[in-house]
């Protein structure tokens, strides 16, 4: 009998939830398998499928969401092993693990830290309560791969946002992989949705759509790049969040920036009644 050879594997996108192939056909090879080269008519139906999903998830209990982001690192822990075959190191899994579970933990806290009850001068109720933004495009940092995109990801859905993330076009593995986790994760489809392949064909599509709420450039190292994105992002006045530094430190403590940056404050009179 001959010899079996191995099925090789082909890493999809990941969009409302399913692992579609890129619409256009292409994949490209990097890290020694292939990818799907994601268009900009992929970077649309995320947006849509993005879209779709808020209404469900920034109307889901914050308790449930930090469930679900714990339920992410307890399937991100049972996988460790398959991420560092992957390439990605032990001690960063286990960061990108700790990393879910610190966001998890927010989450039933960020209304009590940023809204509250404001002083105001009559017989009035003040009430301040932060709400999710929407849909969040987010070009996700290229290394490191796993740990930088858990950290522009966790930020963004543990408020209530749903995201469409273009993941490093060079280490795409560990991205669709972590996809693989969510999806598997009690994560409703459409919450989280990622694209691979090159940002210059999919970033400048998610700046410039009228259905994006806000723009997180953490990964866009080309400095003229990310300007034209925060010209497209000013069409429909999108929140934007600017490159990270090129020495960021992805594994220091994250504070609460990046939450509070894709949150609108809404504030609510009431009479108090005499």
């Amino acid at each position: 009998m001959s010899e079996r050879v191995a099925v090789r594997k082909t890493y999809k996108l990941f969009i409302g939830g399913k692992f579609p192939r890129s619409e256009s056909g292409r994949s490209y090879l990097v890290q020694s398998s292939n990818v799907s080269l994601a268009s900009r008519k992929d970077a649309r139906d995320a947006v849509v499928a993005a879209r779709a999903a808020v209404k469900g998830w920034a109307g889901a209990t914050a308790y449930n969401r930090g469930q679900i982001l714990y339920r992410a690192a307890e399937m991100l822990e049972g996988r460790r092993e398959q991420f560092v075959a992957l390439g990605v190191p032990g001690d960063e899994v286990d960061a990108a693990v700790d990393r879910w579970v610190w966001y998890a933990g927010w989450a039933d806290k960020l209304s009590q830290v940023y809204g509250g009850a404001n002083p105001v001068a009559g017989p009035y109720f003040n009430l301040s309560a932060p709400e999710p933004t929407g849909v969040v495009a987010v070009v996700a940092p290229e290394r490191p791969a796993l740990l930088g995109l858990v950290s522009v990801i966790a930020p963004a859905i543990v408020t209530g946002n749903t995201v469409v993330v273009a993941a490093s076009p060079t280490e795409p593995l560990a991205a669709v992989t972590l996809a693989e986790v969510l999806a598997t994760s009690d994560l409703p489809g459409g919450v989280v949705n990622i694209l691979t392949g090159r940002i210059t064909e999919t970033a400048p599509t998610l700046a410039a759509h009228m259905d994006v709420n806000a723009i997180d450039l953490t990964g866009v190292t080309d400095a003229d790049l990310a300007a034209d994105l925060e010209v497209k992002a000013a069409e429909n006045l999108k929140r934007v969040l600017r490159p990270a530094p090129a020495d960021h430190d992805w594994s220091a403590d994250p504070g609460v920036t990046r939450m509070t940056t894709l949150l609108e404050t809404k504030t609510v009179w009431h009479p108090k009644g005499v």
